[in-house]
């Protein structure tokens, strides 16, 4: 069968509510779909920021509060034709088109280190010819890595039904689950409203699972729950760190080239329930990936009073990313809120090690950043600078 191109297309002016034939904001198996596709086709489809383009200025008060029910906006579904539950989606990325424009943000409550930031801060970037540069932190020039921050398939209704009953358990338990919400949904239907996932959390149908790997080249395979799959995709970031500990990396809208093929009764085989992926290149510039030459800070699971948490890698990751900050503050000049977001999008954490009572785990920054020279951004002069020539 020959190879088909489709594409679906979004105004970038509307939010989504006022489109909604174009996406989603819920996962749950009875959204209509909104291409029909055969394997081997290629489709294109264009998204709007994961936050429905409600930031556009760097005044948290200007933008106005942030509608988390409106959170995150995807495009889809696609109905792949032949999929089946069991099966294996294989979705090739081959192509990503990122916008001109895009913000990250600190927004209290959300974030790694939300007790640390309880002040709301934004930086607005300007993306051009493969860098996003931001008044707002002055000096940084971050290199485009694009990829979706979410990423799925709908969830079965046993799965819907399954998924609902284990969060709503963890809230009892005072754990943090985000329960079904009228509020805000797309599509605004009774049902779809009333039980459909919300985005946040990656589940076993994928989701908002930030792996900053899934760039161009990327092969992702996720199970299939649904007849037809129902695809959907979205929350697109032009870089990120590992962590995105401040809750955003540099979110973007963007239009993303995908082929879609099926690996027919393979999850189903090998009892998969998580996405895997796989790159047949190298997912950035390799001295980005792997750099030569780093500044890297690393943490210990032992609180501020000196308790030994053992085995807590969340801790330890935390006290990384303080250290972090505390060096770009302390020596770049930088504000504590700066320095969190230039962690977010990109400084990468690392386990370094789990045999010892204490497991300790460094972050460090292995991106090419245009620092200012001298110790801080209030200096005159700059310089271009890449991590091989110069320590963070």
């Amino acid at each position: 069968m020959a190879k088909a191109f489709h594409r679906l297309s979004i105004d970038l002016n509307k939010p989504l509510a006022e489109q909604p034939d174009k996406g989603h904001n819920r996962w749950h198996p009875a959204i209509e779909p909104k291409l029909h596709v055969n394997p081997g086709d290629r489709v294109t489809i264009e998204c709007l920021d994961g936050v429905d383009m409600q930031v556009t200025k760097p005044d948290p008060v200007a933008n106005g509060p942030i509608e988390v029910d409106r959170v995150h906006t995807l495009s889809g579904p696609v109905y792949i034709r032949d999929a089946e539950p069991g099966d294996l989606l294989e979705v090739n990325i081959i192509e990503i088109e990122p916008a001109t424009s895009a913000f990250t943000c600190i927004l209290p409550p959300l974030g790694f280190l939300n007790a640390d930031f309880p002040i709301p801060f934004i930086a607005i970037w300007r993306l051009a010819n493969g860098f996003a540069e931001s008044s707002q932190i002055p000096g940084v020039r971050i290199p485009a890595a694009c990829f979706p921050g979410v990423i799925g398939v709908a969830p079965s209704y046993e799965l819907l039904k399954r998924v609902n009953e284990r969060e709503q358990r963890l809230r009892a338990s005072g754990g943090i689950a985000l329960p079904p919400e009228r509020h805000g949904a797309v599509p605004a239907i009774d049902r779809i409203a009333a039980e459909g996932l919300r985005t946040i959390p990656p589940r076993e149908n994928a989701g908002n699972v930030d792996i900053k790997q899934l760039t161009a080249g990327a092969r992702v395979f996720i199970p299939i729950w649904e007849p037809g799959a129902l695809f959907s995709i979205g929350d697109g970031h032009f870089a990120q760190g590992d962590s995105e500990c401040c809750g955003t990396a540099i979110e973007m809208a963007a239009a993303f080239h995908l082929e879609f093929h099926l690996r027919k009764g393979e999850a189903a085989r090998r009892r998969l329930r998580d996405i895997s992926f796989a790159q047949d290149r190298y997912f950035t510039a390799p001295e980005m990936a792997a750099p030569r030459c780093f500044y890297a800070t690393t943490g210990m699971p032992i609180t501020a009073d000196g308790e030994n948490r053992a085995d807590d890698l969340a801790l330890a990751a935390r006290n990384a990313v303080r250290h972090m900050i505390d060096y770009l503050h302390e020596e770049r000049g930088y504000s504590r809120e700066q320095a969190y977001v230039i962690c977010s999008v990109a400084v990468d954490l690392r386990i370094s090690q789990v045999v010892d009572v204490l497991h300790g785990l460094g972050a460090a920054s292995p991106r090419y950043l245009r620092l200012i020279a001298g110790r801080g951004p209030t200096d005159a002069a700059h310089r271009e600078v890449g991590l091989r020539r110069r320590a963070l």
